[in-house]
């Protein structure tokens, strides 16, 4: 019997809930994350959709789970696998981030200033406290949900600093308020981002969409069983946040001005090495060439995309969620024999539906598509 551990984290609390959680619940959580990431994406909301459809099509593409059948193969055994996501991913992220960057012809200028006055004050930190505390509980709760939650968060955090600043014209000139909230809040959500994925199986956003990837690889799935079947992970990916955040200023403080350097490398330098980089990644997963034309190919896909105004992050995450998602879907139908009023007869389900329609729903009305406008604005900023 493995011994039992005092967890005060609020893992265990959703883990409880979780395993309440049926295939139709599952089903439901997963079309409103990716409903959500579709309204936070900037740009047209129905190019999001297209991508998120693409997504799940691809994530299809092999073995059915349920009858072991090859399917959207065309008779290659190089598919049967399906299509792999490092593939997908150096392609769409690299290859295609390239192929823009060489088109458009980037100048740059590095700061020749001495670099100092690194480390907060004494007043930076009076000051940064207030803003802190709200900014780390604000991104904690919002990284929770499915979408953009750390950048949702990180305005959020600036507009209320804002908003409770007995100076606000400091703001946008240096004020550490508008610059501590936001950042705790963005860390914050990186953290609460994790709660889903570990308690329920299930990526709020790209990242974690990707992570969920790599535990799938070493055949670890994440959900509710997750710290009993595999405590060490479980705890090992909590260890690493902290030992992760010591790295962060060990590497950034010390070694800023190095950093800054390698921005002197020139384009002709840099892309090739970019490009070496993403080869021999891509081929040493599966040591297999026609890995390197998947990413070839959705280089190609992924320029045309930033050329046409589709973002790659909904096809990412539902490319995740796309064999996930039709398992609870066919699981589910198969408990209600059929019955696709089991979706909306279950309080869970039926609510997560009715906020996922309400998010598409609301695009189309004119105050609330010029907000969502605002914020993806805001977003590439």
């Amino acid at each position: 019997m493995r011994g039992r551990h005092h967890n005060p984290s609020a893992a265990p609390a959703m883990a409880s809930v979780a395993v309440r959680f049926g295939p139709a619940e599952y089903f439901s959580l997963m079309v409103l994350g990716l409903a959500i990431l579709s309204y936070l994406t900037h740009g047209s909301i129905l190019k999001s959709l297209i991508m998120a459809c693409l997504g799940v099509a691809l994530g299809l593409v092999g073995i059915d789970a349920i009858t072991a059948m090859p399917r959207l193969t065309f008779d290659s055994m190089l598919l049967i696998d399906g299509v792999g996501i490092v593939p997908m991913v150096m392609g769409l992220f690299g290859i295609g981030e390239i192929l823009l960057n060489l088109e458009q012809g980037i100048q740059r200028s590095v700061a020749t200033g001495k670099i100092k006055g690194l480390l907060p004050t004494k007043a930076d930190w009076k000051a940064s406290a207030g803003p802190l505390a709200r900014g780390s509980v604000l991104g904690f709760l919002l990284g929770i949900l499915p979408g953009g939650g750390a950048v949702i968060s990180s305005f959020l955090s600036y507009a209320i600093e804002k908003r409770v600043s007995k100076t606000p014209e400091r703001f946008g000139k240096g004020a550490i308020e508008g610059v501590a909230g936001p950042e705790a809040a963005n860390n914050a959500a990186a953290g609460g981002a994790f709660i889903p994925l570990l308690t329920l199986g299930i990526p709020p956003n790209v990242v974690m969409a990707l992570l969920l990837g790599a535990f799938i690889i070493h055949n670890v799935e994440p959900g509710p069983l997750l710290m009993t079947q595999h405590p060490e992970v479980f705890w090992g990916v909590v260890a690493s946040m902290y030992i992760g955040n010591a790295m962060l200023l060990v590497l950034n403080l010390p070694l800023i001005g190095m950093w800054v350097q390698v921005l002197r490398v020139p384009y002709r330098i840099l892309f090739p090495l970019i490009l070496l980089f993403c080869v021999v990644g891509v081929y040493s997963v599966n040591n297999a060439v026609f890995d390197l034309y998947v990413m070839i190919a959705f280089g190609l896909l992924g320029y045309l995309m930033k050329k046409f105004g589709y973002e790659p992050a909904p096809l990412v995450l539902a490319f995740v969620l796309g064999p996930m998602l039709e398992n609870n879907l066919r699981k589910a139908l198969i408990i209600a024999q059929g019955d696709f009023s089991t979706f909306i007869t279950r309080p869970i389900s039926a609510v997560c539906l009715l906020l996922a329609a309400a998010l598409l729903f609301s695009a189309v009305l004119p105050k609330l598509r010029q907000k969502r406008e605002q914020i993806a604005l805001d977003e590439t900023e």
